[in-house]
């Protein structure tokens, strides 16, 4: 399908994902969506969600440890490189985790989203003080949490699950293994 000479100032409507000239696109950009990176206004490339999330997380994550760090007592300096640490295993772990949700079947993805959030909890309750015994079993908790919370956002958005369906539904036969539609 061809899109009609556009007029000064027109916008492309009609088709979903169409490039808007006004905001820097140029005129002639692939159809197809096999683009690898969509273009920044300001020249550069945009990085996918997929990157942004699990750093965005890890930065949080690691302000977090600083915080609590300092105020139980430690450094400025300490209570930083120790952020920056946590900052930096968590969000490499966060980046190998998305990178290879998409290989992993429902209930594994759940479960490795409940094992980083519950033992990133349970460290983080272990810095402000507590014994190893009851961090444990705060991370256990927020583990479980997170993986029942996890676990019901994949199955309720099958849709967008890269296997489809978590378990499909079988068809109902009748007669002779023919398909009900098929008589």
């Amino acid at each position: 399908m061809e899109n009609p000479a556009p007029r000064h100032g027109a916008r492309a409507a009609g088709t979903h994902g169409a490039v808007e000239r006004e905001h820097g696109a140029s005129a002639d950009a692939p159809a197809s969506g096999t683009e690898p990176a969509a273009a920044h206004p300001r020249g550069g490339r945009r990085l996918p969600a997929k990157v942004v999330w699990p750093v965005i997380a890890a930065l949080g994550f690691g302000c977090y440890t600083i915080w609590i760090d300092h105020t139980g007592g430690s450094s400025g300096g300490h209570a930083a490189l120790l952020g920056l640490i946590a900052a930096v295993v968590t969000g490499a772990l966060g980046l190998v985790l998305v990178h290879f949700q998409s290989t992993m079947i429902t209930d594994t993805r759940a479960l490795a989203y409940g094992a980083l959030f519950g033992s990133s909890m349970g460290w983080l309750y272990n810095l402000s003080g507590p014994s190893v015994l009851k961090s444990s079993a705060w991370g256990l908790v927020m583990g479980a949490v997170m993986f029942v919370v996890s676990l019901y956002i994949f199955r309720g958005h099958r849709v967008r699950e890269p296997h489809g369906l978590h378990r499909p539904r079988k068809q109902h036969r009748h007669g002779h293994g023919t398909p009900h539609g098929a008589h």
